[in-house]
């Protein structure tokens, strides 16, 4: 009898859990059916760009962040919970800390990017990320102290004018009502640069109609522990801030960067568009830890849309790989793009679409419960928006 074989994959991320999940539905003969591991250090799943939601308690925890031990159920993926502590590429080994070494045949490597809080002075002490759950728990609980304290203003900076400062700040605002400062700070001439006109002009509107500060073509020098300090055209301006958001930049983790791998001057790892790792067969990346040309050469963008279709063609080349096929190579296909601008509002331009407002906060909620990792959770969350409103009118 032959050994079964392995597949590993780093990081629970919609790269990697979706990988995992389209790799338990593909038709491997018994003879050929891998086990398939999904290795993460957190024990949820997190729908990243609902995020924001939970700031204005319109979605709850279990909604966006299901435990992938329920997503993972009846699905044949074996879930790992650890850190890993280090990497053999050339004997695809996975080390965990305090945990087993992992050997393997295949290796995905889908472990996300980080927030860099070591642009600036002070960022790394008393600013604030958002990109996981447990950032969104500590902006909660200090939002909460504020919000209890005998504070007439509670200020808040946001470091980027990118998609996640627009969608933080206008959450925000809504939060705190007249009782908020919200300050959005870009380095650039504009916010929401990449974005589609129509878009970034939704969000211009959204932010005006929150009186949400813009503060163009600002660098921060500096961030305290109660002040900011920006520079505007040479002039130093330090201002109070009781909360720093910083939302500008993606890094790879250190221990993907120092794998003896090809990378790119950001320490992305270098695909070819069959998303395997240059000279690196057995070895697939996707997702933000990958720089990727597809099929077609253009540069795929580092978005959570990309790494949903990424996972496809990950899923379909392993397989292929396993079973003596071709592979395939990647296809981006753009879907346009959806953004919250605050509660129930929304904009989403692409496919000939243009909507903005409660109508595109539909689309929006409806398009990302399709995604969603599997039927019994679309179901689950789709009857609790369905039957949430009607609740909150029979309590009225």
């Amino acid at each position: 009898m032959t050994q079964q074989q392995r597949i590993c994959i780093l990081g629970g991320g919609f790269g990697g859990l979706y990988t995992a999940l389209r790799l338990s539905q593909l038709p491997f003969s018994k003879a050929e059916k891998p086990e398939i591991v999904l290795v993460d250090r957190r024990d949820r799943f997190l729908f990243v760009p609902l995020l924001y939601e939970l700031l204005t308690g319109e979605l709850q925890t279990w909604e966006i962040a299901p435990p992938f031990a329920e997503v993972l159920q009846n699905t044949g993926v074996r879930f790992c919970q650890g850190t890993v502590s280090g990497i053999d590429v050339e004997a695809k080994r996975v080390q965990l800390h305090d945990g087993p070494e992992i050997p393997c045949d295949r290796l995905v490597l889908a472990l996300g990017g980080e927030t860099p809080l070591d642009m600036v002075k002070g960022a790394l002490e008393y600013a604030y990320s958002f990109r996981s759950l447990d950032d969104a728990y500590r902006l909660e609980e200090r939002l909460r102290f504020l919000e209890a304290s005998n504070t007439d203003k509670i200020r808040v900076a946001i470091v980027g004018a990118g998609y996640s400062g627009v969608e933080l700040a206008c959450k925000l605002a809504d939060r705190l009502g007249d009782k908020g400062r919200v300050r959005l700070i870009e380095q650039g001439d504009t916010i929401l640069r990449t974005s589609p006109e129509f878009n970034r002009e939704a969000a211009n509107k959204a932010l005006e109609k929150r009186k949400v500060w813009i503060d163009l073509e600002t660098a921060v020098e500096a961030i305290e522990a109660d002040t900011i300090s920006l520079v505007y055209k040479g002039q130093l301006d330090v201002l109070p801030v009781d909360i720093v958001l910083w939302t500008v930049g993606t890094q790879v983790s250190q221990a993907l960067r120092s794998l003896p791998l090809k990378q790119n001057q950001r320490g992305q790892l270098i695909v070819n568009p069959q998303m395997q790792i240059i000279d690196h067969p057995d070895i697939f990346a996707l997702g933000d830890i990958a720089e990727c040309h597809d099929a077609t050469g253009q540069k795929v963008p580092a978005t959570a849309q990309t790494a949903f279709q990424q996972a496809d063609y990950t899923a379909w080349n392993i397989w292929a790989s396993l079973s003596d096929r071709s592979l395939l190579p990647f296809r981006y296909q753009a879907l346009g793009e959806m953004m919250t601008l605050g509660i129930d509002n929304a904009t989403l331009s692409g496919l000939g679409i243009k909507l903005d407002g409660q109508l595109a906060h539909i689309a929006r909620r409806l398009a990302y419960l399709y995604r969603m990792p599997t039927f019994d959770h679309q179901l689950k969350v789709g009857f609790n928006w369905i039957s949430k409103p009607i609740q909150e009118l029979l309590l009225k």
